[in-house]
């Protein structure tokens, strides 16, 4: 899941977290004024102040794609899908006071971590599992199967396996294959479109700006971007262009033979044009609120040793300097994902019984 579901909120959102701008120190109160000023963010939140947020090692961590995307099979067929890469080695977190001294002994000790196990020809795996939902589904699940900041509940659609990704060898050039790798969701392959997701719509959008930015206009003929099989694109020119077509024609359609992807989707072909399902995908549904689901992981998912943790880390980042009507807020945040754990965290700070804050902890 994420903190926020539109997109507009996105630049906002990364701002919070960042530093101040007059003394450019992270800051606690900022942080918590936003997330309870946006209570969308209560499930990611909750995640990552549990034990989830803090995992032994990056081969002990799960991954998730969060949106859901769109599959199309060979019939034609469409359905709603979200993507789960779980670790072989199993999911296992450390204490926050084992981050904090990590931290300080080695900040690179996750990369350091990842590289020597490679190295010594240990290859950390995922296995990628898949959840499907029947595409005419969405338009009466019981919340906005679209909603980034919800998960589908297993029960209602199981996991399937897929595949596996491991990694199987080191860079060889940590620039050239890492920092100029360019993601983005919207890069798809024939088969895999996306959803009705304003955030996935946004990000398919601003991702690829984003690399044009930060890489230049043509980062896709680099070789760590460059697809594995032979493209006839239309995309070129512009700095750095070194992959080009001659002479032939720049544009298309054309008659002077030059081939151009002639697929184009028509309108019982796309979600857009069920002008119903996604209307109706996005009106509230019966579990279409904020707290629900962060309730369920403390309540259900998280055990007494893990809800505590939860409550101390909580604690530990009020007490970093959240004050005043912000401090109420995140109260009443905590509060309204469950009333135990709100009552528990406000009696910490109040008290000033939680551990010695950290400044600049506690965040994601």
């Amino acid at each position: 899941m994420f903190f926020v579901r539109d997109p507009i909120k996105f630049p906002h959102f990364i701002r919070s977290q960042k530093r101040l701008p007059d003394s450019g120190l992270r800051d606690n109160h900022m942080q918590w004024d936003f997330w309870t000023l946006n209570p969308e963010s209560a499930h990611q939140v909750t995640y990552v102040m549990g034990d989830r947020g803090l995992p032994r090692t990056w081969r002990h961590m799960n991954g998730y794609g969060s949106h859901t995307y769109l599959w199309v099979n060979a019939g034609g067929e469409r359905f709603w899908v979200k993507y789960h890469f779980h670790s072989t080695l199993g999911w296992e977190s450390i204490t926050n006071d084992e981050a904090a001294a990590m931290a300080g002994v080695d900040a690179d000790f996750h990369r350091r971590d990842l590289f020597e196990t490679i190295a010594r020809g240990e290859r950390p795996a995922w296995t990628l599992k898949v959840q499907v939902m029947p595409y005419d589904d969405a338009a009466t699940y019981r919340f906005n199967p679209f909603d980034l900041t919800k998960v589908w509940p297993h029960e209602d659609y199981p996991l399937i396996p897929v595949g596996k990704m491991t990694l199987n060898r080191n860079p060889e050039n940590f620039f050239a294959e890492i920092e100029q790798a360019a993601f983005s969701p919207g890069n798809t392959v024939p088969g895999i479109g996306l959803s009705p997701d304003k955030m996935l719509l946004g990000r398919s959008f601003a991702y690829n700006d984003a690399q044009r930015n930060r890489i230049g206009t043509n980062f896709h003929q680099l070789p760590v971007n460059r697809p594995r099989v032979p493209v006839d694109t239309y995309m070129f020119d512009g700095q750095m262009n070194f992959e080009h077509s001659g002479s032939q024609p720049v544009y298309a359609p054309n008659s002077e033979g030059r081939t151009w992807a002639d697929g184009e989707a028509t309108p019982e072909e796309s979600w857009a044009a069920d002008g119903d399902m996604v209307r109706s995908a996005y009106e509230l549904h019966a579990e279409d609120d904020d707290f629900g689901q962060p309730g369920t992981l403390v309540r259900d998912v998280m055990d007494d040793a893990q809800r505590e943790r939860l409550i101390e880390q909580v604690s530990g980042s009020l007490l970093g300097g959240v004050r005043g009507e912000v401090l109420d807020r995140a109260f009443w945040y905590w509060t309204s994902i469950d009333p135990d754990v709100g009552k528990r965290i406000e009696e910490k700070v109040r008290t000033g019984s939680a551990p010695e804050p950290v400044p600049g902890m506690g965040e994601s």
